[in-house]
């Protein structure tokens, strides 16, 4: 009786992730929140929270991130750190989209705001709380898509309303919208292609060298050992190659096979993404009950019945998140092919880099990485659904 009427101890009140959110959104009431240049070149003059936001608005958003980040620290329900977190964040991007159009002059187009380490500690804060609440919350695989969802839609109508549109990346934007696009689209495809590619040639190979241990041993160790070579240091090895085969076969100059552009970076891709394609192929085959191979024989099916009917239904969910292993690698890698004339959104980054405009690198690694993401969380909701088909 004594130890249930006893108060807690703090070790149960103190979230221990709550410590670590509230540390940095404490950081970022104490940092610039918008920096801003008179143009793309010049140093940047850093603006804090309430001279960006000044009056009623700015003492909103600071009293809404310190009572954010005092309820962070607490062992609330998973549901109401989720609510809190979103209205956080939402308060922080129409915070951000009044302190840049505060901060902008008037009919000034040259100049750039952009959010300085303040915005950015908040929005690490409180997205560390809604990953931890989604994954306290055992979302299942649907509801995580339909949040996907539901912050994309957010997400899109906040750029629709206009309210981020002196933003200076979304200036950037507005300056290259056709470029943008265009470059998406190759993106999407060099991770698209190669992943078709490698799924097209992997998948049988893995099929063809399971039942030899001596061949599986030779083929995965040469496909690790493309692994290991830098993603650079490969799509420069391919340019020699690719151009000789260019010159010396026209039909392939014809198709577009150069030693520079789509043809290398597509090509380093694929040889990328056999190893995980071929591994967890072999992964789910070996992972096929022997029970269920055996009844299979005693009921008469041939080699090819019980490939098609038995094994590779059990494997799917390995062979699944192999397909989600690739596409978010390849997503990411796909930004070095620029280095090579390859296209995708790795033309902003090197550029921005180029030019010391890091709105130019958020152009190109924002939706890379908005890309990776949502990939990732619909694949692991597909292997999931597929997993737990497979076991009813």
């Amino acid at each position: 009786m004594t130890d249930i009427l006893a108060p807690p101890s703090s070790r149960h009140v103190i979230d221990r992730l709550g410590i670590i959110i509230f540390v940095f959104a404490a950081l970022g009431l104490f940092s610039p929140f918008v920096l801003f240049r008179a143009n793309r070149i010049v140093a940047g003059e850093p603006r804090y929270l309430l001279d960006a936001l000044p009056g009623w608005p700015g003492y909103l958003l600071l009293a809404a991130v310190l009572a954010g980040a005092i309820l962070a620290l607490l062992r609330l329900d998973a549901r109401i750190r989720l609510a809190v977190s979103f209205a956080v964040l939402i308060l922080l991007a129409i915070g951000l989209g009044w302190a840049v159009d505060n901060v902008t002059p008037e009919g000034d187009k040259i100049s750039r705001t952009a959010p300085a380490v303040g915005f950015w500690l908040e929005l690490l804060a409180f997205g560390l709380l809604a990953a931890d609440s989604v994954v306290r919350l055992g979302l299942k695989p649907l509801s995580r898509i339909a949040l996907l969802v539901a912050v994309g839609l957010g997400i899109a109508a906040i750029l629709l309303s206009g309210i981020w549109s002196d933003l200076s990346v979304l200036r950037e934007y507005a300056n290259r919208a056709d470029v943008f696009w265009r470059e998406a689209a190759t993106h999407i495809a060099l991770a698209l292609g190669s992943l078709f590619a490698a799924a097209l040639v992997g998948l049988p190979l893995g099929i063809a060298i399971h039942p030899t241990k001596r061949v599986r041993g030779v083929v995965t160790g040469l496909l690790s050992a493309v692994q290991t070579i830098p993603s650079i240091a490969l799509f420069g090895l391919l340019i020699a190659p690719l151009a000789w085969l260019a010159a010396t076969v026209p039909a392939a100059a014809a198709i577009g096979i150069a030693g520079i552009g789509a043809a290398p970076a597509m090509l380093a891709l694929f040889l990328y993404s056999l190893m995980p394609v071929v591994s967890n192929t072999l992964a789910g085959l070996d992972a096929v009950p022997p029970a269920a191979n055996e009844a299979a024989r005693g009921m008469g099916m041939t080699d090819t019945e019980r490939l098609v009917q038995i094994q590779l239904p059990l494997a799917f969910p390995s062979i699944l998140a192999a397909i989600r292993i690739v596409l978010v690698q390849n997503i990411g890698l796909a930004t070095v092919a620029a280095l090579i004339g390859g296209g995708g959104f790795g033309v902003f980054v090197f550029q921005g880099v180029g030019q010391t405009a890091m709105d130019l690198v958020l152009l190109g690694a924002v939706p890379t990485v908005a890309l990776a993401f949502a990939s990732a969380v619909i694949l692991d909701a597909a292997v999931e659904l597929v997993s737990v088909k497979g076991r009813t």
